[in-house]
This record gives structure tokens, C-alpha cells and sequence, in this order.
């Protein structure tokens, strides 16, 4: 971030400590220099993680972060995210409370306790922060912070960002939407049109347009958090009755249920909002979301706080508590799984609950202890209902037909927005709205969606080349056949269409039985897979990809996205024996030799009554015909990659629509593959960003120091090892006339990944941060025709690496071994998803010191002459090979997107792909005859020392 961006950084009341004019020289650009009006949560994660980076580096001292908003959107989940990250300290403002009441009111924060703990951290001395107990109701103590090991500091909270605390923060994040705007679209929604938006906002948020969104406008980075809640990482449980009753009562809480005013007698439990009471804290959610398979109960994490007056808001417009108890509870916990006991006092009974977010632990720990109860899987909701019955409704207070008199409007009139400078927000008055209190949606959708079947006609004879129907045998006018579900008529978020799919399942079980077979499809890297397998883990059921149907001699043509690709006929056997519950061989399809390596064994069961089959075509016509469920997923990095070809394209002044590169970028997908997506019963839009999100975040310690293999081994656990060996290259492409200082970066480049026969997609450099690099899990697999398109939309290939890699893992760390052409020594990565468990490793290899956050094509610049490393490539050595790579891709990447299936010329380019695949067999015969012959000496030292210790 230059000085320029820096001063902007600090307008309006920041902290100002740069008094030289700003630089105009500087071509480099910045992060927050076409900073939008606001951005989502995983855009607003990477931009405050690199602005912390990027001050930190400009400045001597402490760097001081204020993340406000409202209850309930995603303040503290970001403070918390962007921690396991900078490894910073975080500052809640509600241990700064002098009193009890409502947790939004200004004055029942201690503003000069808190003024005077930023002071004493900016000034680099110690300081005592508050902790405030929440179940006691009162302060109990306090908190020392060093300012030594505090080189940034988060505050979080609803006033964050008030006047008494700007002038001490170097950036501002305010944070809207979660549950703040989804409960204003819920209300809405069951009221109807009997108020204005402003009015409904004083009612259930009455000290927000007073006090607290007047200051939002003051933030750098502004995030419309649209996260409510999600499966992804949900929480199994199993519940059991228990007859030990507790000692004492570790934690009580109140859970009551508020029934809309316009609802029925009946028990839409659905519709409801739940509130619990913790001490003097309150936490909402809306509707009954949770998932029932077989023994389990599935719900989201998420829990959002909201304030006392919140809830006395609802009950005004007419909301009633139809259900309330007493929830008395004390926990076991162990890693991620923890037992319960619970107490409700309106059942008078005591369950017992196990909680883990893994489903096999779950299940495994409850055999463990031998609990031979029989599992519950009603709420206690549920429980109390059938005992009692569903509460008489009342009638609720009369609501306004008519709109609010303009009286009241002038009353309730919210403060002007604060207006920013135009080269901070641009066109921020075109909106018809302030942004920090829109609904995403002026009509919101029920919480929960029904699904419904309709009648279709009995299926015909079918004459296509292959036949998909002829496993109905038993009747075409079976009500298996001739019901079907009815689409649902809108799209959904990843999270709601997640929870959506698994209730289409269940009631596809219900409803018609054993088997279900749900196709996942859609474009390459929309998130078909990541769908598919947490849904598997959900319903506990099997995935299979089309891509185990390639057939060879076409994917060593690279025709991996087109549809005469796949065993047609082979998939139509799968698919009968599914239908008919007989068991059934898929294949296995080894991406590394391009072949059918074997077959695996399927058979529909109780346990496993269903099957997904997820791939680019799962929604043809000739496969969908016989699938129960059809899901379209579209997204993730099909739509980044398109954004990041027009940021390009915008830099060197040239401008093009969306249409126009996706009819050059993703051919096959806009002729052969979005017509069936429309015909899907769910339409899933995912605006999850895999490269940005800290949900996908993968933590890299890199090191060039030599480590034996058998060390390797000591720090993984040997049940789950397995090793492999890869040949990849790398592959820089840069679009002509992007400003540079002259050098070769790769946050100016795509870097394309060949390995094993597949094309990958990294299209944003990864966080670093001190000795770490913070990466996405996952490459994301692109065809050959889509990288052509890049050629022909003018990238120029650059630069290109080659590597092999020898890769050991065990499942929760993966250590891999890169040998970069020409280079003296390999680099070594250990790679996953914790933080301490990677650093553990990298200490047990005693790799300290050593460590490196270079990407490699900054290590192979560095190591060329400084006439050689200008933005325009590496040396003249490697453009002849680069330039055959080059005009292989675009040879392929047009025949594919012509569906020409003609045979081809050899290219030269063809015999580097047969060296490297020899290359990886021999790499592999190495390792194995080293891998036997390692076991063997440790066998050798193991049976000599038992010897000698038996003489002894």
C-alpha cells in the first residue's frame, strides 16, 4: 500500500502519522483503491488481513483494528477469523459493561476504562482490560495485556467505531447483514406491508439508527455479511434419556419460542424464531433449523446475540412466546466432543447428549460408552408439544393497515449518511438506500421451503442410443415413476441450498423409498464436489463422480468437459443396478496414468440408500431422465475467474462484458452444458469465495533445508500414512500493458497448473503472514479449452516452472517434497488446516530459521541475472520449450471447443508429456524399492533390539 492509499486509509478522525505529501509517482496499485461501497465477508476478511499486513509495514508501533455493526452480524467471527491469522489480540467491548441492561445502550459502556487501555497499548506500555461475566451479571476481574506481544490490537463491538474511539484506530470495519438483516426480512415477511422499513427498524432495533449506524459510515472497509447460518460445518448430536441426574447445575438457560401473529393454530414450528436467554445475554434464530437422519441431529454452529430490546420489539408487533422452559446443563469436553446432561424443567427429565462436529466420531464415542438407550431425535420443542399441545393462540394486537403518517415518518427519520470522498466510494448517492440497513430481499422466502411432488406422465419407451429407463421394469405407472418433484421456483445460497438438498432427499425417501439417486452438476470449480460430499456426510450415503467414467483414449486427448467423453453405457448399467438395489462395480479412474485402474463395489442399503453422482454433465438429458434429484450448482471460481479476466482487461483500458468472455473462456459450458442446468428442481448459487473465505484456509511452512525421510515419517501417524509421487509445471500467464515496477510478479499472473493430465486455477496470490503461507485447500480444475481462451483473450505465457513432488500425508498433515528443475536443493512444505499442529511439525523437523514465504517463481527470479527478470518472462532458455506448450494448449483448446474429434498431428509438445509420465514411473519404482527397504532395516533394528533385550 503506497502513502497515498495510506493517508486515505486514515481520512476522517484515523490516526495520522504520515505528514509527507503523498506520493503520485508510485504506479503500484492498492487493495483499497477501488474499494467498493460494501463487499462480502470473505472479501472484507482478505482486505483487512492485507491492509493490517500492509500499515504494519509503514509504520513504527501498535496497528489498532475497530470491527462495529449490530447484534448479530458477524463482528465477532470476523475479529476471531482474522486473529488465528495475524496472531493478534482482540479487545471485546462488552467486558467494558458498567451495568446490566440492555447491551446496545450506549451509556452502559465504560468508554474512558477502554479509551484508557488503547492509550496505554499505543504508548507501548502494559495495561488491565476487564472480563465481565456474563452469567454473574458482573465484572469479575481483569485481564493483563502485554504491549510487547501485541503488534495489533482488534476492538470489537457495536460502538467500535464511535467518535471516542476513532481517533485511536488506524482502520475501521464496519460489518452489517447476518441475522440483523435477515430478521428484518422474516418480520417483514410476517407482517406484511403494514409499516415502513425505518419504522420496523426503530421497533426491533431501536437504538440502531440513533446511535449506531451513524458511525458505520466512517469505515475504510465496509461488509454486507449475508452468512446467517450453515451446515458446512454442522454439529451432530445424539440424545438419550438418562437416569443420572446432575450435582450441580453448571450453566441454565431459558429457550422460549415466539409464534408469528398471522400464524395458525397448527405446529409450524418452522416459522417460529427461538430465543435463548444466557445470564443476561440473548441469542436468535429463525425457525427450527436442523437435519434428522436416522440417529442424528444435524444443526449449523451459528448462534447470533441480539439485545433485550430486541425481543421486547418483537412481542410489540405481535409475536407470542407459545413454549418456554428451563434448560439446566453441565458438559464434558474433549477436543471436539463433549457429553451433557440436560435437565428440562417442563419435562421433569434428564437427557443425555453427545456433541461433536465429525459424525463417525460421534457415533463411534456413543459405542465406546456403551449406551444401549434408545436415541431420541425430537427437540425438546417436540417433546414438550406432543406432552401438552401446541398453546391456544391468542388474538395479537391489532396492526396498522395503513402506512405510517408523515408525522411519524419525521419523527423516526434516519440521520443523513456521512459522505465520503468521491475517490474513497463512488456513486454512493445513486443508491436508494442507505447501505447499512437493506434486506437482501424487500420479499423473503419462508425460512425453511417445502418440497413438493406432482404428477408427471408414465415414462415412454425410450428409443436414444442409450437407454436409461429399461431398469423400470416392474411398472411404468408405479407411483415411484409417476410422481416427481416439483422445482423449487427461485435459487438459493450455498447454505440454504445445502439444507434444502438434504430435506429433498429425506422427503424423496419418505415419500417413494429406497433407492434415491441425486445428479450434482454444473461448471468446473462452481463447488458440485464440496456440495456433493458434505451432503454425504450429512445423509451418511456414497459419492460418485463422472470423472470415473473417462475414457482413456479421449482424456489423453484432454476432452475432459466433453460429453462423448464418459462410458455412457457402462453408467447406464450403474445406474439400472442402483434402480433395482443389486449390487453394481463403478470404475475407479486413475487421473495419473489417464486409465481405468479398477472397480469399486456399490449396494444400495438402509444404511446407504443413497447415491449422488456429481460431474459437469450430470444434468444431461440422457443422464437426468433417471435421477430422482437434480441439483445445478453455479459459481465459486467460474464467476472469479471471469471478474479477475475483466479487472485485467479494465487496467490496460480495454473493456469487456461478462458475455464476452465466458463465450471465449467457457465455450463448452454456454453451448452444452448451462441449457440443462434450468431444468434443475434446485438451482444453488454460490457466492462462497474458496480463495479468499478463512473457511478454506490452508496453513504452508516451506523450507529449503534438507530433512531424512525416515524424520518424515516419525511425525506421522503410521495407520493413516500413504505417499505418492507428482510431475507438475507451473505455467505464468500475464495480460501485455499491466502497469509493473518492471519485474515479474505472480499477483500479475494466472498461474496454470499441469499435473497429472489436469489443468488447475490459481488466480490470487495467497495471505503470508510471518513464517506462514495461507492458501485455499484446493486447486481448482479448469479444461484446456478454458486456458486457450485466456490466450486468445490476449494472456501471454510468461513463464513457466517444472517440478516433481513426493508427498506423504496421514490426514491431518500433509508433508511434500518439490525438486524445481535446476535448482541445488528441494523445498520442503508442510501443509493443513491447524495452525499449531503445522508449526508443531515444523518444530519436531527442527526446521526453524529456515523457513521461507518466496513463491517459486520468485525463488527461480532470484536466481537469474538481474538483465533476465524483467516483467516480460524469465530467460531466452526456456521460450522454445514454453512457446510448444503454448501452441499445444491452443491446438487442443480449439479442437475441444469445436467438438472436432479428428486425429491430430503429433506435437512436440507430446513427447515432454511422455517424458514426464516416465519420468513419474520411474519416480514411483524409486520409492517403492526405497519405501521396502527402509521397512526392512527398521524391522532388522527392532528385531535386534528385542533380541538383545530378552538376553539381558
Amino acid at each position: 500500500m503506497d502513502d497515498e492509499v495510506v493517508q486515505r486509509v486514515f481520512h476522517e478522525g484515523g490516526r495520522e502519522y504520515f505528514q509527507q505529501q503523498p506520493s503520485t509517482t508510485s504506479s503500484s496499485s492498492s487493495i483499497l483503491q477501488s474499494l467498493p461501497l460494501h463487499v462480502s465477508f470473505d472479501r472484507g476478511y482478505y482486505l483487512l488481513v492485507k491492509s493490517i499486513q500492509e500499515l504494519r509495514e509503514k509504520k513504527n508501533g501498535l496497528v489498532t483494528v475497530g470491527i462495529g455493526g449490530p447484534s448479530g452480524s458477524g463482528k465477532t467471527s470476523l475479529a476471531e477469523k482474522v486473529a488465528s491469522v495475524i496472531g493478534c489480540t482482540v479487545i471485546s467491548m462488552e467486558n467494558y459493561r458498567d451495568g446490566v441492561d440492555e447491551g446496545n445502550d450506549l451509556d452502559s459502556i465504560d468508554f474512558d476504562a477502554l479509551v484508557r487501555n488503547l492509550e496505554d497499548l499505543t504508548k507501548g506500555k502494559d495495561t488491565l482490560i476487564p472480563m465481565f461475566d456474563f452469567q454473574q451479571k458482573r465484572r469479575i476481574g481483569t485481564k493483563a495485556i502485554k504491549s510487547a506481544s501485541s503488534g495489533v490490537v482488534i476492538v470489537d463491538g457495536t460502538y467500535a467505531l464511535h467518535a471516542r474511539l476513532r481517533s485511536l484506530l488506524d482502520i475501521r470495519v464496519a460489518v452489517v447483514g447476518g441475522v440483523h438483516f435477515s430478521l428484518l426480512s422474516k418480520v417483514q415477511y410476517d407482517i406484511g406491508d403494514s409499516c415502513s422499513l425505518d419504522y420496523l427498524i426503530d421497533s426491533i432495533f431501536p437504538l440502531f439508527r440513533k446511535h449506531i449506524e451513524p458511525d458505520l459510515h466512517h469505515a475504510q472497509i465496509r461488509i454486507n455479511n449475508s452468512f446467517v447460518s450453515s451446515f458446512r460445518e454442522a454439529i451432530y448430536k445424539l440424545k438419550c434419556r438418562s437416569e443420572f441426574h446432575m450435582l450441580y447445575l453448571a450453566f441454565s438457560f431459558i429457550e422460549m419460542y415466539l409464534r408469528p401473529p398471522s400464524a395458525s393454530e397448527e405446529a409450524r414450528i418452522n416459522d417460529w424464531i427461538k430465543v435463548r436467554q444466557s445470564g443476561i445475554r440473548y441469542y436468535l434464530s429463525l425457525g427450527d433449523q436442523r437435519i434428522v437422519d436416522k440417529n442424528f441431529i444435524i444443526r449449523p454452529k451459528a448462534e447470533f446475540e441480539v439485545g433485550r430490546m430486541t425481543l421486547g420489539g418483537l412481542l410489540a408487533w405481535g409475536y407470542s412466546v407459545v413454549v418456554s422452559y428451563k434448560r439446566a446443563s453441565t458438559s464434558i469436553i474433549n477436543g471436539n466432543l463433549s457429553v451433557s446432561l440436560e435437565t428440562i424443567d417442563t419435562l421433569g427429565e434428564t437427557f443425555m447428549v453427545l456433541r461433536g462436529t465429525d459424525r463417525k466420531t460421534v457415533g463411534a464415542e456413543s459405542l465406546k460408552m456403551g449406551i444401549n438407550g434408545q436415541w431420541i431425535t425430537k427437540s425438546y420443542l417436540e417433546l414438550i408439544l406432543e406432552r401438552k399441545g401446541v398453546p391456544r393462540l391468542n388474538t395479537p394486537p391489532p396492526l396498522s393497515n395503513t402506512s405510517v403518517t408523515s408525522t411519524q415518518e419525521k419523527v423516526i427519520a434516519a440521520p443523513r449518511p456521512i459522505r465520503t470522498t468521491p475517490n474513497s466510494v463512488t456513486r454512493l448517492e445513486d443508491l436508494s438506500q442507505p447501505w447499512t440497513r437493506s434486506p437482501t430481499k424487500s420479499k423473503m422466502e419462508p425460512v425453511l421451503a417445502t418440497w413438493h411432488f406432482i404428477a408427471s406422465e408414465p415414462p415412454l419407451a425410450d428409443n436414444a442410443v442409450i437407454d436409461f429407463s429399461h431398469e423400470a421394469t416392474t411398472g411404468s405407472s408405479t407411483y415411484r415413476d409417476t410422481m416427481k418433484l416439483a422445482p423449487m421456483p427461485d435459487s438459493y445460497d450455498l447454505d440454504r441450498g445445502l439444507l434444502l438438498s438434504v430435506q429433498a432427499i429425506q422427503a424423496l425417501l419418505e415419500n417413494k423409498g429406497l433407492p434415491v439417486i441425486v445428479g450434482i452438476g454444473g461448471p468446473s470449480g462452481s463447488g458440485k464436489t464440496s456440495l456433493a460430499h458434505k451432503m454425504a456426510n450429512i445423509v451418511g450415503c456414497e459419492v460418485v463422480s463422472l470423472e470415473s467414467y473417462f475414457k482413456s483414449e479421449l482424456v489423453k486427448d484432454f476432452k475432459y468437459d466433453d460429453f462423448s467423453s464418459l462410458d455412457l453405457s457402462l453408467l447406464s448399467k450403474n445406474i439400472g443396478d442402483i434402480r433395482n438395489c443389486r449390487r453394481t462395480k463403478v470404475p475407479i479412474f486413475d487421473l495419473e496414468t489417464g486409465s481405468r485402474s479398477g472397480f469399486k463395489e456399490l449396494e444400495v442399503s438402509e444404511d446407504c440408500g443413497v447415491i449422488i453422482f456429481e460431474g459437469v454433465y450430470a444434468l444431461h438429458p440422457e443422464i437426468r431422465k433417471s435421477l430422482d434429484l437434480w441439483i445445478a450448482v453455479v459459481g465459486g471460481v467460474h464467476s472469479h475467474l471471469i471478474s479477475r479476466v475483466q479487472r485485467d482487461k479494465s487496467r490496460v483500458g480495454c473493456f469487456m462484458s461478462q458475455n464476452e468472455i465466458m463465450m471465449t473462456v467457457f465455450p463448452m459450458f454456454q453451448q452444452h452444458i448451462e441449457p440443462h442446468l434450468v431444468h434443475a428442481h434446485l438451482k444453488i448459487r454460490n457466492d462462497f469465495d474458496p480463495v479468499l473465505s478463512p473457511e478454506s484456509s490452508l496453513f504452508v511452512l516451506k523450507s529449503n533445508k534438507h530433512v531424512a525421510y525416515q524424520d518424515i515419517l516419525k511425525i506421522l501417524d503410521p495407520s493413516k500414512f500413504c505417499s505418492s509421487v507428482q510431475n507438475f509445471i507451473d505455467i505464468y500467464l500475464r495480460l501485455p500493458g499491466i502497469p509493473t515496477n518492471g519485474q515479474l510478479t505472480e499477483s500479475d499472473c494466472i498461474r496454470v497448473r499441469i499435473c497429472e493430465g489436469r489443468f488447475a486455477l490459481l488466480i490470487r496470490e495467497p495471505i503470508r503472514e510471518g513464517n506462514f503461507i495461507i492458501q485455499p485447500k484446493v486447486d481448482f480444475d479448469i479444461s484446456i479449452s478454458t486456458v486457450a481462451g485466456l490466450l486468445n483473450l490476449g494472456y501471454q505465457a510468461v513463464a513457466y516452472i517444472e517440478a516433481s513432488a513426493f508427498i506423504y500425508q496421514d490426514g491431518k498433515i500433509l508433508i511434500e517434497v518439490d525438486h524445481l528443475q535446476d535448482a541445488p536443493s528441494p523445498y520442503l512444505q508442510i501443509k493443513g488446516v491447524n495452525k499449531e499442529a503445522v508449526a508443531a511439525a515444523g518444530s519436531t523437523l527442527k526446521l526453524d530459521g529456515s523457513y521461507t514465504t518466496k513463491s517459486y517463481l520468485q525463488i527461480v527470479l532470484e536466481r537469474l541475472p538481474a538483465v533476465e527478470r524483467s516483467s516480460s518472462g524469465i530467460h531466452s532458455q526456456q521460450a522454445a520449450r514454453l512457446q510448444e506448450l503454448v501452441e499445444f494448449i491452443q491446438s487442443q483448446g480449439s479442437s475441444s471447443s469445436s467438438d472436432s474429434s479428428q486425429s491430430r498431428e503429433a506435437s512436440p509438445i507430446e513427447g515432454v508429456i511422455e517424458d514426464m509420465q516416465t519420468r513419474i514411473k520411474r519416480l514411483e519404482r524409486w520409492h517403492t524399492i526405497n519405501t521396502v527397504l527402509w521397512t526392512f532395516l527398521m524391522s532388522a533394528l527392532v528385531g535386534y533390539s528385542l533380541y538383545h533385550r530378552k538376553r539381558q
